[in-house]
């Protein structure tokens, strides 16, 4: 987890209260007196929600917060995409899915890279060595969420092509329950569910993003949501700040 740069969040603020104000853009609907946010379970905002700050910093505007947990990013964006959330935190890959379907989708903030954030696991004692010898195995991974990118770039790499795997798609935790079986050969996934695979069952770390993608984290919502709240977009993005600058403040609190 890595904080947002003061110029992300400026940026992204500025250009939101600069769309907002422009000629002819009028808000779709009324302001909220809830805010539903997508979450999963990795990232700033599980901390923001176990903190309750979002909802403090709500509370002058008359303003709920409504949390839902989602497996990943691609079934968050479908969600926001369905009208089921207003705000969400995902990669740099599933919002370009989300963008093909609607036009529905305005990014507020984003973190810097977390290349070590993602990888791509193999058991212990797996022959596996280096991406190349993955030809002819069977990999797992989450469809359409930044370690399918990771994947298809690291298979780039070492010269092989999708076409040379066998994939099988699968939620992290169908995904974690695969791995341990043996049922699939290498699993492509992100923290804490990478962590947790290589402390609880010893997996080895094949090779990280590092070098091959960036692995951003965007925030993220509804357009008519943003054109209509653009206060409560302002207080997500503040959470979101105080809540990385207690983690970079004190990162054993933040672990506990």
């Amino acid at each position: 987890m890595t904080r947002l740069t003061r110029r992300s969040i400026l940026a992204g603020a500025a250009g939101l209260t600069a769309a907002l104000a422009a000629p002819g853009l009028r808000p779709a609907f009324a302001a909220a007196t809830e805010v539903r946010v997508g979450f999963q379970k990795y990232g700033t905002l599980v901390l923001l929600k176990g903190r309750g700050i979002l909802e403090k910093k709500l509370e002058p505007l008359g303003v709920s917060v409504k949390w839902a947990e989602f497996a990943a990013g691609p079934q968050m964006l479908e969600a926001l995409n369905a009208g089921a959330i207003d705000i969400g935190q995902t990669g740099e890959t599933p919002p370009i899915f989300a963008q093909a379907a609607s036009d529905n989708l305005v990014y507020f903030a984003n973190e810097p890279p977390a290349p070590k954030g993602e990888a791509i696991l193999v058991p212990q004692n797996s022959p596996i060595q280096t991406v190349k010898d993955l030809k002819g195995k069977t990999v797992g991974l989450n469809k359409g969420s930044n370690v399918h990118f990771l994947l298809v770039k690291a298979l780039e790499q070492a010269g092989l092509a999708f076409s040379d795997i066998t994939v099988k798609f699968l939620p992290p935790a169908d995904g974690r329950a695969a791995f341990e079986k043996g049922a699939i050969d290498a699993w492509v996934i992100w923290d804490p569910f990478q962590a947790s695979a290589e402390v609880a069952s010893k997996a080895r770390v094949l090779t990280t993003a590092e070098g091959i993608v960036p692995n951003y984290q965007f925030y993220l919502g509804s357009r008519s949501f943003a054109e209509a709240n653009p206060k409560v977009i302002a207080a997500l993005i503040g959470a979101i700040d105080e809540t990385n600058a207690w983690i970079q403040k004190d990162p054993a609190a933040a672990v506990a």
